[in-house]
């Protein structure tokens, strides 16, 4: 390692970029935590054989490139000193304070991260991410820094590692740069990941790109030379240069598109960059001037930002050389912003451009965003899933009636705007107006539209609203919502199975003292009665064995002598009961419930033929009955012996349909030149509508048989 007044040269040039920018003080910091990373790291190697201090350096100083503080640049040259060294959390905050120890160890968790599969585990270590990088986004800045690096310094690893470390940088770390407007970072990471997942195709599309220049750069510097004139004549003070498309961005568009390589790079691309926003107005009047604009091809996102805070005006035009032109028009702090993102917040001065951090908040309300939608998810997986999804966003932009923008991925519904408005909005929502017009709430909008949600106290999500949400806040929403029914459900099932036991024994839930509560959760390391009840519902455990701890005595003490009273079914249990496949009771069936280890409560027909292996555990059979009133619709399945004729199928549904029922499913079960035997899932309210749709369907003129199976 080449050292030069002490330190090696990477760490002289580090110290020249932090002086131009950086307090003298917060220089020697820095330099004061290579010293100690120095020395936790001596005697480790990378791959390459140099010492490991050099990646940590090499980090700080992409980094320093982004104008960072230097609690940051301080946390990168100490990134890897907790996760590879006996250096510890503490000595770090003694050395350099709480902050810059938290730095690293947010990145110390994020370093133990790995995307090789999409297994639960990995989904728990981007929700560990997302989280992370809600704290404090310098942790995701540091992190991918040291990916970039990583990526920068592949060609020492075996190709199945290059293969998988690109991926997971094109799947995970590029869109999250991104996300946080960080052009430049994206750019850099996508067409590293390009290069080492498809070497072949990366150099094949760079081979072409270098022919190209030579053959291009004339017509490109006459175009510059004539937007300089115009903008000169204008009065419209700028600097313009061109615009590179990169070999991934070209490979996309071939692949979404169906494009060949040269419909791709058939066009020109420059920069325009101003000082004002109203300069860039001015500026797109000049260009549309000299070339004629292509219709419907110009995006005003200084207006409509970007979701990540980029801002820029971008116009198509037709130039003379038989190619498109493609200009994109903003001011000196918005190119800041479109290069730099959420990172230009921590630039060092705060009058400079870009320090006003509108990207870093509009990145803060994103992740603000995931960790409410990580509060709702069943699991790390259906995060993961929701999270990438809001990665790649296809934006639209849509209005509220006061005027505030809300800016939603394409193809969003009225319900998913009103969850974007706020959880409660949506999850009351009763009706949606799109400019002033009544719609239904699954209406796809689109931008420039303005959306008006009325709510009425009595609306609840419903679970046909999960067919047509398309963002991950809405979903997640409604999920949760239909699980806190579910365990509602549950939790009642369990409470009252616990009652029915308790009172065959001549005892209730209310003369259990509160200290036999107490032993018995502490002894099942339970940390309230609901669990009990939710063990109950689900089979874990069984209601007598539960009774008889509760009430030890009271079998022999005070038991009835009457006959035990039946567990009354209404069908409106929801999750917590389920009714055999086997034999599809319906209300006025005589029927039992067999609790199932893993199915919970399972009610089943008296004369179903499973019965009497069930009556083997009489431990887990229920005495159940109808209750009075029941709710919902019951399946039922039938089997139909017909005339095979042609229209029979829709003889036989109008008869169904006559009698009030509706059809779940058909199926085939054999047929011949004369007749066909067809079996029906139906839906029925109780045996008695059953009979009805029996009888219509034995006065069909096409049916020889029907019975219940």
């Amino acid at each position: 390692m080449q050292v030069a007044n002490g330190y090696p040269e990477p760490v002289l040039k580090l110290r020249d970029l932090l002086n131009t920018y950086l307090d003298p003080e917060k220089v020697a910091v820095v330099l004061r935590a290579f010293d100690v990373g120095a020395r936790a790291h001596e005697g480790q190697t990378r791959m390459s054989g140099e010492p490991y201090i050099l990646h940590p350096v090499a980090v700080a100083q992409i980094l320093a490139s982004m104008r960072m503080d230097h609690e940051s640049i301080t946390a990168a040259i100490l990134h890897d000193t907790l996760e590879d060294t006996p250096l510890s959390k503490d000595e770090l905050v003694n050395g350099f304070g709480p902050a810059i120890a938290e730095l690293v160890d947010g990145v110390t968790k994020l370093d133990k991260m790995k995307f090789r599969t999409r297994s639960e585990a990995d989904a728990e270590s981007f929700r560990k991410l997302m989280l992370a990088m809600s704290r404090d986004l310098r942790v995701i800045f540091i992190k991918l820094a040291d990916r970039l690096h990583n990526m920068r310094t592949l060609g020492g690893l075996a190709r199945d590692s290059r293969r998988r470390i690109a991926r997971e940088t094109l799947d995970i770390y590029a869109p999250i740069a991104d996300r946080l407007g960080m052009n430049n970072m994206k750019l850099e990471l996508e067409d590293l990941g390009f290069e080492n997942l498809y070497p072949w195709r990366y150099r094949t599309i760079e081979e072409h790109l270098d022919t190209m220049t030579g053959h291009r750069q004339e017509i490109v510097e006459n175009i510059k030379d004539a937007l300089r004139v115009r903008m000169n004549d204008a009065g419209v003070p700028c600097r313009i240069g061109g615009r590179q498309k990169t070999p991934y961005s070209i490979y996309k568009k071939m692949l979404t598109k169906d494009l060949s390589f040269s419909e791709v790079t058939d066009f020109y691309a420059f920069r325009i960059i101003t000082h004002t926003e109203s300069h860039c107005y001015v500026a797109l009047g000049v260009v549309h001037n000299l070339y004629p604009p292509k219709p419907g091809r110009f995006k005003d996102y200084i207006a409509l930002p970007k979701a990540n805070g980029y801002q820029s005006l971008h116009t198509i035009l037709n130039s003379p050389y038989g190619l498109p032109i493609e200009i994109q028009i903003r001011t000196e702090e918005m190119d800041i912003m479109a290069l730099k993102g959420a990172a230009a917040h921590w630039q060092y001065k705060t009058h400079q451009p870009g320090s006003d951090g509108s990207a870093q908040v509009r990145a803060r309300e994103w992740l603000m965003q995931l960790v409410d939608v990580q509060r709702h998810a069943g699991d790390s997986l259906e995060f993961l899933d929701s999270a990438k999804s809001d990665l790649f966003p296809d934006e639209i932009f849509v209005f509220t009636p006061k005027g505030k923008i809300i800016d939603l991925r394409r193809n969003a519904t009225a319900l998913d705007f009103a969850y974007a408005i706020h959880t409660d909005v949506g999850n009351h929502t009763d009706t949606a107006l799109v400019d002033n017009e009544d719609v239904p709430l699954s209406t796809r909008l689109v931008t420039g539209q303005t959306v008006r949600i009325i709510t009425h106290p009595d609306a609840h999500p419903r679970p046909e609203w999960l067919e047509f949400v398309v963002t991950a806040r809405a979903r997640t929403s409604i999920r949760a919502y239909l699980k806190s029914l579910q365990d509602e459900d549950t939790v009642a099932l369990g409470l009252r199975l616990l009652e029915k036991a308790l009172n065959a024994r001549g005892s209730s839930l209310e003369a259990l003292p509160a200290e036999r509560w107490d032993q018995f959760l502490k002894e099942n390391h339970l940390a309230e009665q609901e669990d009990v009840f939710r063990d109950l519902a689900q089979g874990t455990t069984l209601a007598n064995i539960v009774a008889s701890k509760l009430a030890p005595d009271a079998s022999v003490v005070g038991a009835r002598v009457e006959p035990e009273e039946a567990l009354a079914i209404a069908g409106s249990e929801g999750s917590a009961l389920s009714f055999g496949a086997c034999c599809l009771p319906v209300p006025g069936d005589r029927i039992m419930a067999y609790v199932s280890a893993d199915k919970g409560l399972v009610v089943h027909r008296a004369n179903c033929a499973n019965v009497r292996e069930f009556r083997k555990h009489p431990d887990r059979c229920i005495d159940v009955t109808w209750a009075p009133i029941t709710e919902g619709k019951f399946p039922v399945s039938v089997k139909i012996l017909t005339n095979n004729a042609p229209g029979v199928l829709a003889n036989i549904s109008t008869s169904i349909a006559e009698a009030g029922s509706n059809i779940e499913k058909v199926v085939m079960i054999e047929s011949n030149p004369e007749t066909a035997t067809m079996q029906f899932n139906l839906s029925v309210e109780n045996r008695d509508h059953m009979a009805r749709v029996l009888r219509r369907l034995r006065r069909n003129s096409q049916v020889i048989r029907v019975s219940r199976i």
